[in-house]
């Protein structure tokens, strides 16, 4: 799909869920496209599979085996996302009762997650509640930090980073 495309698609959901581009302008988000040829990087024991971009599952089973033989569990929580599914993750956050700006503190809106790239993990482990600060203080967190960009990967959301998202030390993000 066309850049305009994107935008079209954007503007769409944000509308739809009570907020408009101006929350990506004053951001200054990036504007992803939803992939395509994706492959199964890791099927949940649920039966969920993780799809990726195929660099980026060939690169996150590579970092799982070498996490394994240090003793180190990693899993993937989250890989690919559509904008359709990131805008209901949203809405399901708001029907609880959030107000949009916290909502977009820790969910990106529709396009701008590193999700739709095809290229983004949430990383769990067996030693922590997923998708909880807590991951920071676990041995893969640590192994991550010190292994990671070997397989490409790096944290894209530290404390204070610049896109005012809360800090996720278990979103990592392939570049190839």
């Amino acid at each position: 799909m066309a850049m305009q495309g994107v935008h079209s698609r954007l503007r769409e959901l944000l509308r739809s869920l009570g907020t408009d581009a101006g929350v990506v302008r004053s951001r200054g988000l990036i504007l992803y496209e939803d992939a395509s040829g994706l492959v199964v990087a890791e099927v949940a024991p649920s039966g969920r599979q993780h799809m990726l971009i195929p660099a980026a599952a060939d690169a996150w089973r590579d970092m799982k085996q070498a996490a394994a033989a240090d003793g180190v569990e990693l899993y993937i929580v989250s890989a690919f996302r559509s904008f359709e599914r990131q805008a209901e993750l949203i809405a399901a956050k708001l029907e609880r009762g959030q107000r949009i700006d916290e909502v977009l503190s820790v969910v990106a809106p529709p396009g701008c997650s590193e999700h739709h790239s095809g290229r983004a993990v949430d990383v769990g482990t067996g030693e922590s509640i997923p998708l909880e600060e807590s991951f920071e203080a676990t041995p893969a967190f640590a192994w991550l930090a010190a292994n990671a960009h070997r397989f490409g990967f790096t944290m894209s959301y530290g404390r204070s980073n610049p896109y005012g998202f809360i800090y996720e030390p278990w979103h990592w993000c392939y570049g190839g």
